[in-house]
């Protein structure tokens, strides 16, 4: 089941992936790996950036202000990465637009975060992001298997996306605690959840 927690992420997978779809997501991989964006490169951004992101507004906003004005619109760009790993791991099979509702994500709770905790995150999510790291091995050999039952017409296991849903819930989790919209630790529990393909999924929000 989804585990209880202020960062939800609700997923549904197609009943079947198209192999256009697959090839759509080499050939971005390929054209963003040209240009120097690439997915390590993107992760060290995110870790540097948001904790001082977060620390400036903070500074000049405060705690409360933060949370309210700057954190819904820093969530919506980090709410499409989101939606963006769950299409690169074929847990969805349309790149994210805005117009699909495949992805559903949720941030609740309240966080009042100061410029020494926000400051803080750069050292705190160390633990949580090394196990994310050792998981996303995992997921990237689960991908090369996936990638290879798409081309042969098969269809992916549940076993298989719910792994990958795991990931990307860490992923949303840790962005969301690292950016200091939410006091809570992501969890270190992979959360596959009990989703099934093509159920319905709850309304996205914003903190």
């Amino acid at each position: 089941m989804t585990i209880a927690s202020h960062v939800q992420v609700e997923i549904r997978s197609p009943a079947r992936h198209e192999r256009v779809q697959l090839l759509l997501r080499l050939v971005l991989s390929v054209v963003l790996g040209w240009v120097g964006i690439t997915g390590g490169w993107l992760t060290c951004v995110l870790y540097g950036a948001l904790p001082l992101v977060a620390a400036i507004a903070i500074s000049s906003t405060g705690g409360e202000r933060y949370a309210v004005e700057v954190g819904p619109r820093l969530w919506r760009v980090l709410s499409w990465l989101v939606e963006l790993s769950a299409f690169m791991l074929m847990l969805t099979d349309r790149f994210p637009t805005g117009a699909d509702d495949a992805v559903r994500i949720e941030l609740r709770g309240a966080c009042r975060p100061t410029i020494g905790t926000a400051l803080a995150r750069l050292a705190t999510s160390i633990p949580s992001g090394l196990v994310l790291a050792v998981l996303g091995i995992v997921s990237a050999v689960l991908w090369v298997i996936g990638a290879a039952i798409v081309v042969l017409g098969g269809t992916l296991p549940d076993g298989l996306l719910g792994f990958q849903r795991g990931i990307v819930r860490w992923q949303a989790r840790l962005l969301a605690y690292h950016a200091s919209l939410t006091d809570e630790y992501p969890p270190f529990t992979l959360d596959t959840g009990d989703e099934h393909r093509g159920a319905t999924i709850a309304t996205s929000g914003a903190p």
